[in-house]
């Protein structure tokens, strides 16, 4: 019964998935919009801008230095239409609100006079003087001329002036229209005097993108034109406009709602709430005019005649920037003019009512023929046949929208796909894989490729406990590594930079028959002699440490080329190792819950200690006694008798300085000797015959061993003025870990 209900659930999610799709919220819209933005990046609107039948005057950074700061004196705005006007313009449309009066005329400037009876005679001439809102209001009579308003969510009592005739062909269309509570006005001494009143208001998305913009919005029971269709019907003389909606003749669709308006001779298609799709083309700045162009008279009348005259705002400072699914900020203007290029140009996008039925038909047809399937023909056939359905969608949807404009969403349909077919996979693996999950479950608890191979020839050690032996032990830690991750710009940075440092150190481990215990941030712990028996691990182990500073050579090389490349400045990494041999505990530790195989004791923990010394000795690798012994070969020396925090006895520590072949090298030998000798020297109080060999192992150390020695030469300045205590044996406490 239980089988026979595990069969259920990939078909159970391809319900899912119809009922999700059909139920539209938001990420699914989302997903579905960011493809079609992709669409668009890809192949955007392809128009030549000079057959445009739109220009923008724009009021830039270049006309506000020429002219002033806006706003400017409405007499200069009329001038500006008057211009437009006489070379021809076919509409002269505001992409600007004129909500209140123009401050700068002369009936408004006195109000800010002092009072005084010397100004009391140029008072009364100056309010005599023609106000410049009759003025430009005088102006854009003349003209054919379209104001703006901008309609909100918070309700007020102000209402647009409505100046076309609406007509509807089919139902109603109020229910579905974006709908605003209040707006901000023209003056209505402006906006009695135009030929249009049209709405600058955009709905963007929730992620703040225009991609479809309201031709009709509605405030309270009437319906207001868009500035751009509004441009349209002024510009081609029309009384009105004709707004289709499902149900009129000839329109057909899964619902109410509008599908296309008419505006004179042109017609656009709408989407359910007479949204506009925007295909965008990229921005076309010889469609800009400098308003100080226009007002100089530096204009050709064949950049204006029969054209429809856009003035909007693109300077920076006059915030009028908006998004748009191929650039972050464009002037709000530049969407009218393109939203009336489409228009024209009948390029349009638009998703009809049946293609979601087609998108759900396929999300069907394909869940079930690979459930059918995958019982019958395995797992790979099944992937390959949900591939081949996937790719077809995704092509049928580039070819509908590269070839007739059409938004076919290839996404969701193929994640629906996907998830089902791997909820089918992962039904049949579970019931046919059981027992070796399980075995695979407790493998994965190790980290040695070694051991995961004997606890399957053997499961029954796969129990907690441990055992003692004798084993080589290696901390790695970056030197510094709290200033490094300081200088990353975010995490994902910081956990590359590990990662690439952790993988070659880990090949170099591995490599020498080494085992991983863990990582802790930037620290590798790893032992050797476990699980396998190793009777070189002191070998390896030093090996391993001398091959781990090469390889981070290397990558510092790398570090440092990348830095030079990107003009950054690099630092170096560096790092300490600390090694030590001897008896430890290895085994299964933890609790039945959760155990690791790991290794614990005291010489452990003095090979962590010995790895945190390596900054105050300055050598990159110090090893223990023990691991002396155990690897002769290599070139160490000695460089003190130091009793580590958390530990009572003291330890003779080494500096690993090379391999066999630098330990064998004449001037290594000789170093080593005299080193030996100072120490010696060091310890018995000798503070003269120390300083005497001290200068000798200077010169035979060169620059790898000036630091050892400047921390002695301190020692044995404050030892001449403060002597040690006599039971002094040369032991030097630690002062951190």
């Amino acid at each position: 019964m239980r089988t026979r209900l595990a069969y259920l659930i990939p078909y159970a999610m391809l319900a899912l998935a119809l009922a999700f799709r059909l139920y539209d919220p938001w990420p699914v819209k989302q997903l579905r919009l960011l493809v079609f933005d992709s669409f668009q990046r890809i192949a955007p609107r392809i128009f030549d801008p000079r057959k445009s039948p739109a220009r923008i005057v724009a009021i830039d950074e270049a006309s506000l230095k020429r002219i002033g700061q806006w706003p400017w004196p409405r007499t200069l705005v009329a001038k500006l239409v008057d211009r437009l006007s006489g070379a021809g313009a076919s509409a002269i449309v505001f992409d600007i609100i004129f909500a209140e009066p123009d401050g700068s005329s002369p009936e408004n400037a006195v109000k800010r006079w002092p009072a005084g009876p010397a100004l009391e005679k140029i008072r009364k001439a100056a309010g005599a003087l023609p106000s410049h809102d009759r003025l430009f209001a005088a102006a854009l009579a003349r003209a054919p001329t379209v104001t703006a308003f901008v309609l909100e969510r918070a309700a007020n009592q102000a209402r647009p002036r409505r100046i076309a005739g609406l007509a509807f062909a089919g139902a109603d269309p109020r229910a579905v229209l974006p709908a605003f509570a209040g707006a901000v006005l023209t003056l209505p001494i402006l906006e009695k005097a135009a030929k249009g009143n049209g709405s600058i208001s955009f709905t963007p998305d929730r992620d703040l993108i225009i991609r479809r913009v309201p031709l009709f919005s509605r405030l309270g029971k009437h319906i207001y034109p868009g500035l751009s269709v509004e441009a349209l019907r002024v510009a081609q003389r029309t009384r009105g406009y004709l707004i289709k909606s499902v149900g009129a003749s000839g329109e057909i669709g899964a619902g109410a709602g509008i599908v296309a308006i008419r505006i004179g001779r042109l017609a656009a298609p709408t989407d359910g709430r007479g949204r506009f799709v925007m295909h965008y083309r990229p921005a076309a700045p010889q469609l800009y005019i400098p308003a100080w162009r226009v007002l100089a008279g530096k204009i050709e009348r064949r950049e204006i005649a029969g054209r429809i005259v856009f003035i909007g705002a693109t300077a920076a400072g006059l915030r009028d920037l908006r998004a748009t699914t191929l650039e972050v900020g464009v002037p709000g203007v530049e969407i009218h003019a393109q939203l009336i290029e489409q228009i024209v140009t009948g390029t349009f996008l638009r998703r009809p009512d049946f293609i979601t039925g087609i998108e759900l038909l396929f999300v069907l047809i394909a869940g079930l023929s690979v459930l059918v399937l995958l019982p019958r023909i395995g797992a790979v056939w099944s992937g390959s046949l949900g591939v081949f359905a996937i790719a077809g969608a995704s092509l049928v949807s580039w070819f509908a929208y590269a070839n007739a404009g059409w938004l076919v969403d290839p996404i969701y349909p193929s994640i629906a796909v996907i998830l089902t077919l791997l909820t089918g996979t992962m039904v049949v693996y579970l019931r046919s894989e059981a027992e070796r999950r399980q075995v695979r479950n407790a493998f994965s608890r190790y980290m040695s490729p070694e051991l995961v191979e004997q606890l399957a020839g053997n499961p029954g050690r796969l129990v907690l406990g441990g055992e003692n032996r004798e084993m080589s032990l290696l901390f790695c830690d970056i030197r510094g590594f709290t200033g490094i991750s300081e200088g990353f710009a975010d995490a994902h940075e910081l956990t590359a930079f590990i990662n690439r440092f952790l993988t070659p150190m880990t090949h170099v481990i591995l490599q020498h028959r080494g085992t991983i215990d863990k990582y802790m941030g930037d620290c590798i712990m790893a032992f050797w002699n476990a699980p396998l028996s190793d009777p070189d691990h002191a070998v390896h182990a030093c090996r391993s440490a001398l091959e781990m500073v090469d390889a981070l050579a290397t990558l510092n090389a790398e570090w440092a080329d990348e830095a030079k490349r990107a003009k950054k400045e690099f630092a170096p990494v560096r790092v300490g190792i600390g090694l030590n041999t001897g008896i430890a505990c290895v085994g299964n530790l933890g609790s039945e819950q959760r155990f690791d195989y790991s290794v614990i004791g005291d010489e452990v923990n003095l090979a962590s200690r010995l790895e945190g010394q390596s900054k105050t000795y300055g050598f990159d690798i110090i090893i223990g006694e023990k691991t002396k012994k155990a690897a002769p070969g290599f070139a160490m020396i000695e460089i003190d008798l130091i009793r580590v925090i958390g530990r009572t006895q003291p330890a003779r520590i080494y500096a690993l300085l090379g391999d066999e072949a630098h330990a064998a090298s004449d001037g290594f030998e000789q170093l080593a000797d005299t080193n030996a000798k100072f120490l010696a020297a060091y310890r018995r109080r000798d503070w003269r015959g120390a300083l005497g060999l001290l200068k000798s192992c200077r010169t035979l150390g060169g620059s790898q061993l000036a630091g050892l020695y400047d921390m002695f030469a301190g020692r044995i300045a404050g030892f001449a003025n403060t002597p040690p205590p006599k039971d002094w044996t040369g032991i030097y406490e630690a002062e951190r870990k």
